[in-house]
């Protein structure tokens, strides 16, 4: 058997999240990728946030995660919320049109879950589970 390399590892990985992404685009009602998803996701889970905020926990930089607040304002997803105190801070909130939109989000993403792992056993589901578990926290020891 040939040796495996990193960019072999690689390129299975994108190839297999970019088969799942373009499922997902193609089910969604919304013009939005998996980022603005873990956006209305955060804001729902924690309420409402700085932009900053948003930027580390989804893992974007500023610079993006503005571009995708637009993005969700400009379809009243999301709403700008300032602060009385200082009303320079400004916090996003998700609207009730988010919450629907996130609920459809989370249907397909569950949907194309059960069907990609339908092909693999309880057991190689597990298996596959320790391995990504085992993966992360070994790259976050590395930091």
């Amino acid at each position: 058997m040939e040796k495996i390399n990193i960019f072999q590892l690689i390129n299975a990985t994108e190839h297999l999240c970019n088969l799942n992404i373009i499922q997902f685009s193609q089910k969604f009602s919304y013009p939005l990728g998996i980022s603005p998803i873990l956006v209305l996701a955060e804001l729902k889970n924690k309420g409402p946030r700085k932009q900053s905020e948003l930027a580390e926990v989804v893992g974007h930089t500023k610079g993006a995660i503005t571009n995708i607040s637009n993005k969700l304002v400009k379809l009243a997803l999301v709403e700008r919320l300032q602060e009385e105190e200082d009303r320079r801070t400004v916090r996003l909130k998700i609207t009730d049109k988010g919450l629907d939109a996130l609920q459809e989000a989370q249907k397909i993403g569950n949907e194309i879950y059960i069907d990609l792992f339908d092909s693999f056993s309880e057991t190689e589901l597990n298996e596959y589970l320790r391995l990504q578990y085992k993966l992360i926290e070994h790259s976050q020891q590395q930091k």
